[in-house]
Order: C-alpha cells, then sequence, then structure tokens
C-alpha cells in the first residue's frame, strides 16, 4: 500500500512540484492550499491530486484538516511543511501584525501540522519529516526580520524533532532553497531579477523540480541514516 504524504501549500510553485514528484514516485498525496481555490480546482484537475483546504497558522484547522486526509488516504507517513508567506519591510517600518502573520504561519505553522502527526508517526515507528526553510533563514535579509526569523526557527525544530524521533524510525530533515523561478520571483521586475542572479555562482535561479528531488530523496528509505540535516540548494551562493 502507497504511503501517504500530505505537502502544506502544495498547490503552487514550489509545493506544487513536491507533490507531483511524490505523486510520480507512488505516494498517495494531499495537498494542503489556504486560499485560492480557483489554483487549487485546477492543480486537481490537471493532477488528479486532492485537495485540502485550511490556515496552517491555525491549530485546530490543522487538525481538523489532517483527520480528512487520513480518512481519505490513510495514516499520513511524509509530511512536507512548505507553506509560507512574506510579510517585508525593514525592521523600523514593520508593524506587529506583520511580525505575527509571518510566525503563525512559517513558524507555528510547522509545530500546528506536525505535533498531530508526531503520535502516530511514533506508534507506527515511522516517519519522514521536512521542512522548507530558506536561504535567508540562514544568512538574513534586508527587510525580512520576520521571515528570517521564522525561517531559521524552522531549522531548529528539525533538528530538535530529529533527536526525538530518531529511536522512532522518524526522521526530521530541512531544505533550504535559494532563490527558485516561482511565479512571485519571475514577477519581480527584470532589472532585480538580474541582479538576484548575478550574486548566484550557477549563474541561474533554481527551478522547483529541484527542491522536489531534494524531497523525494529524503522521505525515501535511502535517506533512512539522514537525521536533522539542512540541505542548502542555493547554487551555491551561501555556505554554511
Amino acid at each position: 500500500m502507497a504511503r501517504t504524504a500530505l505537502v502544506t501549500g502544495g498547490t503552487r510553485g514550489i509545493g506544487a512540484a513536491i507533490s507531483i514528484a511524490l505523486k510520480n514516485a507512488g505516494y498517495a498525496v494531499a495537498a494542503n492550499y489556504a486560499g485560492n481555490d480557483e489554483a487549487a480546482a485546477k492543480f486537481t484537475e490537471e493532477t488528479g491530486i486532492k485537495t485540502y483546504k485550511w490556515s496552517v497558522a491555525d491549530y485546530d484547522a490543522c487538525t481538523a484538516g489532517i483527520a480528512a486526509v487520513e480518512a481519505d488516504l490513510g495514516p499520513v507517513e511524509v509530511l512536507v511543511n512548505n507553506a509560507g508567506i512574506t510579510r517585508d519591510a525593514p525592521f523600523h517600518k514593520m508593524t506587529r501584525e506583520q511580525w505575527q502573520q509571518v510566525i503563525d504561519t512559517n513558524l507555528s505553522g510547522v509545530f500546528n501540522m506536525t505535533h498531530p502527526i508526531w503520535p502516530g508517526m511514533r506508534e507506527r515507528k515511522f516517519g519522514r519529516i521536512v521542512t522548507i526553510s530558506s536561504i535567508n533563514g540562514q544568512k538574513g535579509q534586508f527587510a525580512q526580520v520576520n521571515y528570517a526569523a521564522s525561517k531559521a526557527g524552522d531549522l531548529g525544530i528539525t533538528k530538535s524533532l530529529a533527536q526525538e524521533g530518531a529511536r522512532f524510525g522518524i526522521t526530521a530533515n530541512a531544505i533550504c532553497p535559494g532563490y527558485i523561478g516561482t511565479e512571485m520571483v519571475m514577477a519581480v521586475p527584470e532589472k532585480i531579477r538580474e541582479s538576484i542572479i548575478s550574486q548566484i555562482p550557477a549563474g541561474r535561479l533554481g527551478t522547483p523540480e529541484e527542491i522536489a528531488r531534494c524531497v523525494k530523496f529524503l522521505v525515501s528509505d535511502d535517506a533512512e541514516f539522514i537525521n536533522g540535516s539542512t540541505i542548502s540548494a542555493n547554487g551555491g551562493q551561501f555556505f554554511v
């Protein structure tokens, strides 16, 4: 029987590529999304992957959403925490609301999704958790104090979960993408995009599919001894 994989923010950009890659690898995939019903419907029509709507910032909504996925597909054995938002502003102009919205989704969202799934993984003695962090969680970024803090926090969660889950057959790893050619990045004015690319030794943006391949490896049986690790997929732009 196929393992069930749940991908948050799984209908667009990097999340969509992850959902598709896992389906093609034989997983039963559920893709979560927060708000864009039209994009979700189109995604299901094109891929056959069922979508589920809730905000990862809401713990009760996560619990209910996970229950719905498990009723349809079986226990979640693979969780990809991909959902994330930005609310950029220089720190002196950043509002408490901008701070809280990003922390609630990008950081608390990882807790809200992982916490309800964790007991079942422990009981079954198997689990794969992959959290999509960011290059900016490793190095910081101007006007992204909230985002950088949330993504750095995701790395701390990952390392701690790895230590707690190892004896139960659970691995927790993170991926820090650099600049990827998603709709959001491609919408940036060309001059700014060229400036970004000039800082990448590979001389190009990454693709969502390249991040998806990292996820596919980390959740596979071949990666069972890789735990608490961070893969930096950034074309050589930043080293830890």
